[in-house]
């Protein structure tokens, strides 16, 4: 989806591109790539946090951030950035709140995790930011939950308490999320 979104651009900022899986699809489409992480372990172009990209205003034809927005300790600061490097459009995909227990789950999974929001906040985040909101998409994500589990070194009891407080979300080995998934552009 979020490769659809940015099809015509010539060139592209993946912030806290984790594993690089946008900057590499977005690549596969002929767009010029910078990516940015503020884990130097994810061995991005540029180290740094998505609360402050180092970058000019206007850089970027899109900017992308996909499945990272709920470990921004400054989810507004962050769009915010995105927006005023971005001289288009911004894309963002993540997690959407699903209420206390998953939020608990994801926090004993991962304790980076700070917090997933709600559709209705995503539209508040990205009006704040001055961006105007084009299209959101909400689906469902199925993966491999011993693989979410050990992606963090989660387990014994916290494993346990995880998948207990996830319920229902997983059944034959399989976690299943609500995702978002917004094309915002800038005004």
């Amino acid at each position: 989806m979020l490769v659809e979104w940015a099809r015509g651009a010539r060139t592209a900022l993946d912030v806290a591109t984790g594993g690089g899986h946008v900057a590499r699809r977005f690549r596969e489409e002929g767009i010029e790539v910078v990516t940015s992480d503020r884990s130097p372990g994810m061995r991005p172009d540029v180290i740094c946090p998505a609360e402050h990209l180092p970058f000019a205003d206007k850089s970027f034809d899109v900017v992308a951030c996909r499945t990272a927005a709920h470990h921004f300790e400054d989810v507004h600061a962050s769009v915010l950035e995105m927006a005023r490097v971005s001289a288009g459009r911004v894309l963002l995909a993540d997690t959407v709140n699903m209420g206390d227990a998953v939020e608990q789950a994801e926090a004993i999974r991962d304790p980076s995790h700070v917090r997933n929001y709600s559709e209705a906040e995503w539209g508040e985040i990205v009006a704040a930011a001055g961006l105007e909101l084009r299209e959101a998409r909400l689906f469902e994500h199925s993966f491999d939950l011993r693989a979410w589990l050990e992606r963090t070194g989660c387990k014994g009891d916290d494993a346990a308490r995880a998948v207990e407080l996830l319920g229902d979300r997983v059944a034959d080995g399989r976690l299943t999320l609500r995702k978002i998934a917004l094309r915002a552009e800038t005004r």
